[in-house]
């Protein structure tokens, strides 16, 4: 699904998702939705991209 061109706003290193653009590290989505792990967040380590899709390259 990855798409030709990718969003100089949002970085991303994450090469298993499908929004990843494979020949930057940069998400191919206009904007992405980020939420929490749990209830009380106080580091970046309790937080995901909830944009994430896992790709089907292994």
């Amino acid at each position: 699904m990855m798409q030709n061109k990718y969003n100089p706003s949002i970085k991303c290193s994450v090469k298993e998702c499908s929004y990843h653009h494979g020949k930057e590290n940069f998400c191919s989505l206009n904007e992405i939705n980020v939420g929490k792990c749990k209830s009380s967040v106080d580091t970046s380590d309790a937080t995901q991209c909830a944009s994430f899709d896992k790709t089907g390259v292994q």
